[in-house]
């Protein structure tokens, strides 16, 4: 058995929003780009900010991940560009087998600060994904409580 799944980019067509229906966060951001389909505004197999992993044809696991420019930074000191990523969310019968682990580990590959905002009962997975909670003097996130996960080095990182 493998123990690192194919994390893949999932094109917005049909099939991959059909297949999202699965899923419990499934709202807002499934149904724009369904919009966009029908109204032609995307090409059909154009990319998303959705990555995911199969288990044979079905899509098992997914999250969404977005670059947010440094200038709109208020989480990491000094501000630069980071991922956020939502929508972590692995099936209920593909739950324990480390897709979410691998998910994660495809977003950290990127080397930039990751900022996500846990859902309920997930706090003990992020935190053994080595992430931690953000310091940020900003009014309250949405009345979400953000994590942050750092590259090695950033932070302390002299800029040249």
């Amino acid at each position: 058995m493998m123990t690192k799944s194919k994390v893949q980019p999932l094109l917005v067509n049909y099939k991959t929003l059909e297949e999202f229906k699965r899923f419990k966060e499934y709202g807002n951001q499934e149904l724009a780009m369904l919009e966009d389909l029908e109204s032609n505004i995307v090409e059909n197999d154009s990319e998303s900010p959705f990555f995911g992993i199969y288990y044979g044809s079905a899509l098992v696991a997914r999250m969404s991940l977005y670059r947010v420019k440094s200038k709109y930074d208020k989480y990491f000191t000094p501000p630069q560009d980071y991922l956020e990523l939502w929508k972590l969310e692995v099936l209920p019968d593909y739950r324990g087998q480390g897709y979410g682990k691998d998910l994660v580990d495809f977003a950290k590959g990127f080397g930039l600060p990751i900022k996500t905002n846990p859902r309920i009962n997930s706090q003990a997975f992020w935190e053994k994904m080595d992430f931690q909670k953000a310091n940020y003097d900003v009014e309250r996130d949405l009345g979400e409580n953000p994590l942050i996960w750092l590259p090695s080095g950033v932070g302390e990182r002299e800029t040249n």
